[in-house]
């Protein structure tokens, strides 16, 4: 009777571990909105971070996180690191490309509650009612990255912090005079 037990268990765990091991090495999560301003505006809330805690969706879920900056005041290397509670964690971004008012890359650092490194991609593209401003974060799928997009679905969970922070930029940038 325990052989079978065992047996079953491990068939379960190879099939597990086959259907984790299918889920896709890469992620992307990309959310865009229109901010009724030149680019100008949102790429300055962007590309200061010192203005990320002005909009950013996890400033809210930690008032109290620890902040500290690094490099230059803005642009290409500058960088901002945070801890906080559990929600928002510890980590560093830097901004790695800047061009001003069309572009900023950053490189993002998670150390706390778990270890990643994603890239993400701030675009700010003139319209005629104003500018469409993405936002964008990719990385690599590691084996415990793809077991808990198996529960959890990432793209909602972040792109809906993303969605957020969004409106937040967009009510300031909006703000800014002409």
């Amino acid at each position: 009777m325990f052989v079978p037990i065992v047996v079953g268990l491990l068939l379960v765990l190879v099939v597990l571990g086959f259907i984790i091991s299918r889920q896709p090495d890469e992620f992307r999560v990309t959310r865009s909105t229109v901010v009724y301003a030149q680019p100008e505006a949102p790429f300055a809330l962007v590309n200061d971070l010192h203005r990320w805690n002005d909009w950013s969706p996890w400033a809210k879920l930690d008032p109290n996180a620890k902040n500290e900056f690094e490099g230059p005041v803005a642009g290409t290397g500058a960088a901002f690191k945070w801890s906080g509670n559990n929600k928002v964690g510890e980590g560093k971004m830097t901004i790695t490309e800047s061009q001003a008012p069309n572009l900023v890359r950053m490189r993002l650092e998670f150390l706390k509650p778990f270890k990643a490194t994603n890239e993400t991609e701030f675009t700010f593209r003139p319209e005629t009612s104003g500018t469409l401003v993405s936002w964008s974060m990719s990385g690599k799928n590691n084996f415990m990255s793809k077991a808990m997009n198996l529960v959890m679905n990432c793209d909602k969970m972040v792109g809906g912090q993303f969605e957020k922070g969004l409106a937040d930029m967009k009510a300031l940038a909006e703000k800014t005079p002409a």
